[in-house]
């Protein structure tokens, strides 16, 4: 298989099984966390290790900067404009309709899926390996998601199927913009790549502080989710030698 189906194939694995889980058994919080965990060591890696020295071969170091923090910047519009989800969110009560809260973040979570999407092409500027690395992080960080709106969603309408298949859309908009990134990157000038490089190491830097790190943090009372930050370090590096 082509690696560009390939990550492909994975980009859409976090919202789908996401919300296959919502609608089957949902896992215990301590999976969860671990996972989340793993994902912020793996993109904190690649964002360090690979995409900002990437940036700056392919640019200078003022585009870089300039990159990473439109790339923040983005994530910060993103979930002050758009209703966003946190995994957090499913131990706490929802809103008297039930239904049109649930509605209501589904759309807000497949906008918001768009700029990872595009961060997933990445893979087209720099080795296939960082491609899947990324594409299999951020998959991870959508999961939670996934079950977040899939259970409400279900639980409202009592229809298995109709829940699935309105939830696992949002990773439509995950697919469009890695397809028009991966189209975008190999029609444009190797500044601008590198500033779009940048952005990405930006976003998910972003994701990492706002969400990942904090919640996981918060939320367990053990070391484990440290040890998984490590091990999701580890994992890039183990990967550069492959």
């Amino acid at each position: 298989m082509e690696p560009f189906l390939i990550i492909l194939f994975i980009s859409t694995l976090g919202p789908v099984l996401g919300s296959l889980i919502g609608i089957l058994k949902r896992p215990s919080e301590k999976f969860m966390y671990d996972m989340l965990s793993f994902a912020a060591g793996v993109m904190l890696a690649i964002s360090f290790l690979e995409l900002i020295p990437e940036s700056i071969g392919l640019s200078n170091e003022w585009i870089c900067i300039a990159g990473i923090i439109i790339g923040a910047l983005v994530m910060y519009l993103t979930d002050r404009l758009l209703p966003h989800i946190h995994p957090e969110f499913c131990s706490q009560e929802y809103g008297c309709n039930l239904k049109k809260t649930a509605l209501y973040l589904i759309i807000g979570i497949s906008l918001h899926n768009f700029p990872e999407g595009m961060a997933m092409a990445i893979g087209a500027v720099t080795e296939i390996k960082t491609g899947l690395a990324i594409a299999l992080a951020i998959a991870i960080h959508d999961i939670p998601e996934g079950i977040c709106t899939a259970a409400p969603f279900y639980h409202v309408t009592g229809r298995r199927l109709q829940s699935f298949l309105v939830s696992a859309s949002t990773a439509i908009p995950v697919i469009i913009g890695f397809i028009i990134a991966n189209s975008l990157y190999q029609n444009i000038s190797p500044e601008l790549v590198g500033l779009i490089v940048g952005a990405t190491a930006g976003l998910m830097i972003y994701i990492c502080a706002d969400e990942l790190i904090p919640l996981t943090g918060a939320k367990t009372a053990n070391h484990s989710t440290i040890f998984y930050l490590i091990c999701g370090v580890i994992f890039v590096i183990f990967l550069k030698k492959l």
